[in-house]
């Protein structure tokens, strides 16, 4: 199912260990950006779930378009709480935060939807559905 907070979990554990070298925000958006197309398609019941959003080539373009817009909207305020003080964002690491998102997106749906193949158009299949139980993956 699209739209989880497990995704959060792993990038609440980096933002405390890599503080200034990752941006929480620009994670965040990358997972909204990351389902926007499945959301389509649930709307539209036209088209694959988890299609070519959810392969390392739709996570790679992604990525890029989430770094490119997430720092600025992130740098404009509009993701900033009140009590937050704003701070720019290196584009660094807004690369690195929006890769790491849309990377791990794929990797943790993988895991859980056996639709994914992150690995399209050059492999079908999925190698890492189930590597895990959905309860332990949930837990991490």
């Amino acid at each position: 199912m699209p739209f989880t907070p497990l995704h959060m979990g792993p990038a609440l554990v980096l933002k405390s260990a890599a503080s200034a070298s990752f941006s929480l925000t620009v994670f965040g958006w990358s997972q909204i950006v990351m389902d926007i197309q499945p959301l389509v398609v649930m709307l539209t019941d036209s088209g694959e779930l988890h299609g070519w959003s959810h392969t390392i080539l739709g996570a790679t373009l992604l990525g890029l378009l989430s770094a490119l817009t997430g720092k600025y909207l992130s740098e404009s305020g509009l993701f900033i709480i009140r009590w937050q003080r704003f701070l720019p964002i290196k584009w660094k690491t807004a690369y690195l935060s929006s890769f790491l998102g849309t990377y791990s997106h794929v990797f943790i749906d993988a895991i859980m939807h056996v639709d994914v193949l992150p690995f399209s158009p050059l492999f079908d299949g999925n190698p890492f559905h189930g590597m895990v139980s959905i309860a332990v993956l949930q837990q991490i």
